[in-house]
């Protein structure tokens, strides 16, 4: 099909939320995002790749056909490759599986870290990620390109996190705070619920209190002039890595 300034102009306006969320649809670009697209079961309404990129990939979907300058004016990137896709966002599942190690991220607000998050989340083998609704967006552009094709894996649900918290039953709810217990010292059960809190002001005190326990990572640094906290993907690795050792 012909891609129409029209065209381009719509495809453009997906790089604001307020036009994914009314439409329902996000964006994915770039070669290896893209083919992981193709391996995943999101809906793909439409790509914009090259002739090259579409023989050699046989999308069973809509297709324009341009070039790279044509590309580059709907993409995001800095350095635009060959294939641009417009995707069908999935529905929240209803019913939250808490069973195993489960994500709980409290206003998570850097696309960066969520991205992070989400790809760790798919490197530990948890399924699961919960996140308050004062999270930053999983389908912001930036999160998207972050999770280098872990968000087509992670069941990801936007809740009232205290009220979600408060309904939990026989699973223990952990939160990374600095005055908790030694995460390499702490037992830890086989079904968890790990909550990791904003990057500046951390967890907000109504999660706090629903937590069973508090857990975090010591400092080895003996000449105290270590920084007050890790970045919170960095922490999340680090817990997720432990809690796995322990439990696997």
């Amino acid at each position: 099909m012909e891609l129409s300034k029209n065209k381009i102009k719509y495809f453009c306006s997906f790089s604001k939320k307020k036009i994914r969320e009314e439409e329902h649809k996000f964006i994915v670009e770039g070669n290896k995002l893209v083919e992981e697209l193709l391996h995943s079961d999101f809906k793909i309404e439409c790509v914009v790749a090259t002739k090259q990129w579409i023989d050699e990939n046989q999308p069973q979907c809509d297709f324009y056909i341009a070039n790279h300058e044509d590309i580059s004016k709907i993409s995001l990137l800095q350095n635009p490759q060959d294939v641009w896709a417009l995707v069908n966002c999935k529905q929240s599942n209803s019913e939250i599986n808490t069973h195993g190690l489960v994500l709980a991220l409290d206003g998570i607000q850097d696309p960066g870290n969520m991205g992070t998050i989400i790809r760790l989340a798919d490197w530990f083998g948890i399924s699961q990620i919960i996140c308050s609704n004062e999270c930053v967006e999983i389908y912001n552009p930036k999160v998207v390109q972050a999770t280098m094709g872990s968000i087509f894996r992670i069941n990801v649900n936007y809740v009232d996190l205290p009220a979600f918290l408060k309904n939990v039953k026989n699973t223990e709810i952990f939160s990374a705070d600095m005055a908790g217990e030694n995460v390499y010292t702490a037992e830890i059960p086989e079904n968890a619920i790990l909550v990791m809190g904003n990057e500046g002001n951390g967890i907000s005190d109504e999660v706090s209190q629903l937590a069973n326990r508090t857990i975090h990572i010591p400092s080895f640094n003996k000449t105290g002039k270590t920084s007050e906290s890790l970045n919170v993907a960095v922490a999340t690795a680090i817990l997720c890595s432990e809690f796995r050792r322990k439990t696997v």
